[in-house]
């Protein structure tokens, strides 16, 4: 690579000592929310890619390895699900992960930036696939705090899955990853019912990844993590899913393929029985982190 021009390039810190970069391609957009500042860039590596206060967020091309692994290896594990809440989550990917478990009845997104959603509908059709305008979503412009401690609550909702589907938990956003918050949302799920959300990267960030592992062990019977390597991360990623009941490591390779042939599941670029199986496989540095 020449590195004489660095300008050239989109570059994020994992921390304080690591990073990764992109060449920048064309600047399709940028400006500022009452949130946030936002680019959106046509890049030669991811196509399509969506920043946030200078974080990656979604690319067209790579979207499927977050995607895929944040919604099926929880609704794969539950028999019947049908309603579903978002938080976060305004690119819609998760979303158009979601609807094609055919049993969803009704997917609750509460996004708090009005332009996530707008953006994405202009730039990002191969990452939503038209879920935002799926006549079973709901979008909620709001805060998820006060909807999952309020409007939830009051209107007596109650889902089989929530996903948490944000920011990493800096700033504002580290109140929705707390234990209170994630046991505020245990109290909208229904029995069976589970949780699930990104911890982050456990090589460059050991220190957030096990405390997340133990909030969730402070609220939910069974925690299981679950880690994958996400190109526009720039690292191998974490994630989690918890509940009371329902383990996903219980789910074998045979059983889950049974149930995408059921389910008539297509469209997959990543997840399959072997993957889940796989991703929950811990090798001994990863088990060391979350211990």
């Amino acid at each position: 690579m020449d590195t004489s021009s660095f300008s050239d390039y989109l570059s994020e810190s994992l921390n304080k000592n690591s990073g990764f970069f992109f060449r920048k391609g064309t600047l399709l957009e940028q400006g500022e929310t009452p949130y946030q500042s936002y680019e959106v860039w046509d890049t030669p590596e991811l196509g399509k890619l969506f920043r946030l206060d200078g974080y990656f967020m979604t690319s067209e091309r790579d979207e499927f390895f977050y995607h895929e692994n944040m919604i099926h290896p929880a609704l794969v594990s539950h028999p019947h699900p049908k309603d579903v809440l978002i938080i976060g989550g305004g690119d819609g990917g998760s979303a158009d992960e979601i609807f094609k478990h055919p049993t969803i009845e009704r997917v609750v997104l509460v996004e708090l930036d009005q332009a996530v959603v707008s953006l994405s509908r202009k730039y990002f059709e191969a990452v939503h696939h038209g879920s935002l305008d799926d006549p079973r979503i709901e979008i909620l412009i709001e805060d998820g705090l006060k909807y999952v401690r309020e409007i939830g609550p009051q209107k007596g909702e109650l889902f089989d899955l929530i996903v948490l589907d944000l920011t990493d938990p800096l700033g504002p956003a580290a109140e929705l990853y707390s234990p209170k918050f994630m046991a505020e949302c245990k109290a909208l799920l229904r029995p069976g019912g589970l949780f699930t959300l990104h911890i982050g990267p456990p090589v460059f960030a050991p220190e957030r990844v096990s405390g997340l592992v133990k909030n969730l062990e402070g609220v939910f019977s069974i925690v299981a993590p679950y880690f994958v390597y996400i190109p526009l991360y720039g690292s191998l990623w974490g994630m989690a899913c918890a509940s009371d009941t329902t383990d996903p490591r219980n789910m074998s390779k045979a059983m889950v393929e049974e149930i995408i042939k059921h389910r008539e599941i297509s469209h997959l670029q990543f997840y399959n029985g072997s993957t889940h199986e796989a991703v929950f496989a811990l090798p001994e540095y990863l088990k060391k982190i979350i211990s």
